[in-house]
């Protein structure tokens, strides 16, 4: 089955001070097939939110991408004109960014920018698109479709504004849709429902998801595969179940401790430390010539300190980047 999207030795780079450069991205490949949902995990500074940026070419400014490939539909984004890729956002791949207040202008009812969407996308008359946008506020669940539609962000609660979001990213019938932590500002239940909403809509809508996220909690009902990142490396890629059930990398081991759903509760909880993972992620702008992971590995080797290990095709089809299994 060839994939809908296909991530080839990703490097992105960014300038950083005394001339030195930053590759917050180094190397990442992955694929997603049609319909399928992969979470990307690891821990703030891994490189996750600057890869799924690069898929749609808009990395902050002094970052670039310099090498590798991002095929999408066979179509290689990396190199295509700027008027085709703003064709392909929106319509192809779309995005739900972390901070809803900011993906939306302050100063145009949420309805009219869902509107606006569509109309660029989809070239439909004003009434046509007014209609369909309020169809869309509808589907993300905001009751009363009509009366959010002159409603301007600021008027809106935090979980009303990431159900525009969403609406606003759907507008244009993506068939991947990048969702980077999009829970963060919301309480528990809310969070819940939001994660629940996108699933559904995958499922009904026939799309690709990729989730970006540092909490492996997350992706318990959400991810097909997992690929797992840090420092800039993908350190392990496996499906879901052998992810979050059986992981390989020290570094996955040592993160699934830390989530919450993996930890004592209650009188338990008061008698243990809270688990963390000792150390510090290395500085991107002098990295060492050993394992990214080393510093902080509580299983780490000689040779871990004298070079990095590159992935190791498991049996169970998995990836792993560590020197416990060859490398």
């Amino acid at each position: 089955m060839q994939a809908l999207l296909e991530v080839e030795d990703l490097c992105v780079q960014f300038s950083a001070r005394d001339d030195k450069v930053v590759r917050a991205a180094d190397g990442v490949g992955f694929h997603i097939h049609e319909g399928e949902s992969l979470g990307l995990l690891g821990e703030s500074g891994s490189g996750k939110s600057v890869t799924a940026l690069s898929l749609l070419r808009l990395l902050p400014p002094g970052g670039r991408i310099v090498e590798g490939r991002i095929r999408f539909r066979g179509e290689d984004l990396s190199l295509v004109p700027d008027r085709r890729m703003q064709q392909i956002r929106g319509s192809q791949i779309a995005m739900i960014f972390q901070e809803p207040g900011i993906a939306l202008c302050p100063v145009v009812s949420v309805g009219s920018q869902i509107a606006d969407v569509i109309a660029t996308h989809r070239g439909w008359p004003k009434d046509r698109c007014r209609k369909e946008a309020e169809q869309l506020l509808s589907v993300v669940g905001l009751p009363e479709p009509k009366s959010f539609f002159p409603a301007f962000p600021h008027q809106l609660s935090g979980g009303q504004l990431q159900r525009v979001v969403i609406a606003l990213a759907l507008a244009g019938q993506p068939k991947l849709l990048i969702a980077d932590e999009p829970t963060t500002a919301l309480d528990m239940k809310l969070q819940h429902e939001v994660l629940m909403l996108v699933q559904e809509l995958r499922k009904s809508m026939r799309m690709s998801v990729l989730w970006i996220t540092h909490d492996p909690d997350v992706l318990r009902a959400l991810a097909d595969r997992i690929v797992v990142m840090y420092a800039g490396r993908v350190v392990e890629v496996g499906s879901a179940e052998q992810i979050l059930h059986r992981p390989q990398h020290p570094y996955t081991v040592s993160l699934l401790r830390c989530a919450p759903q993996t930890r004592p509760t209650g009188a338990a909880l008061r008698k243990q430390p809270l688990p963390v993972i000792a150390g510090n992620v290395p500085n991107l702008a002098s990295l060492p010539m050993e394992c990214r992971f080393a510093p902080r590995c509580p299983e780490r080797m000689d040779i871990c300190t004298e070079r990095e290990p590159g992935l190791i095709q498991m049996e169970s089809g998995g990836l792993v980047r560590c020197f416990k299994y060859g490398g």
